[in-house]
């Protein structure tokens, strides 16, 4: 199964949360990711999202259908966006749309850190990998910032 955790790009500082809408600069940035992530995505990845504005924005940035949870705002717990996904034994994959620190926590948890919380950029992917029925053989494929890709 493949997991990719997609934070969401930059956003305006406003209330209320869960209205707060991208900034131009996170436009770009869920753009560039969007461009990069869409032709690697395996074939039938679930796409599931945050129901936070910024985070239906970054998603649309992908041009494609996605699902929208409850279970991924933005006061979720780490366990609760990895039994969304359904890691590591979902015959899926999933791209999931949401928020620090939340997907920090995820990719501490998946890469049993003795960090509690792992620090990831707005906008940028971190991109886990686990063989069906093996959770102890896991790779982090891609960690990637929209910094990287702009030109």
């Amino acid at each position: 199964m493949e997991l990719i955790l997609w934070r969401h790009a930059e956003a305006e500082d406003s209330i209320p949360d869960m209205a707060r809408e991208l900034t131009s600069k996170g436009q770009k940035q869920a753009r560039h990711m969007a461009a990069w992530l869409k032709p690697r995505l395996p074939e039938g990845t679930r796409i599931l999202v945050s129901p936070a504005r910024r985070t239906q924005q970054t998603a649309a940035a992908l041009g494609v259908d996605f699902s929208t949870l409850e279970a991924l705002a933005p006061d979720t717990t780490a366990e609760a966006v990895l039994a969304a996904a359904g890691w590591p034994n979902h015959s899926q994959s999933a791209l999931i749309v949401g928020h620090q620190p939340t997907l920090g926590e995820v990719a501490s948890i998946i890469l049993e850190s003795a960090i509690p919380s792992m620090s990831i950029k707005k906008g940028a992917v971190w991109w886990f990998s686990a063989r069906r029925g093996d959770p102890q053989d896991i790779a982090l494929k891609a960690m990637i910032s929209p910094d990287m890709l702009q030109d």
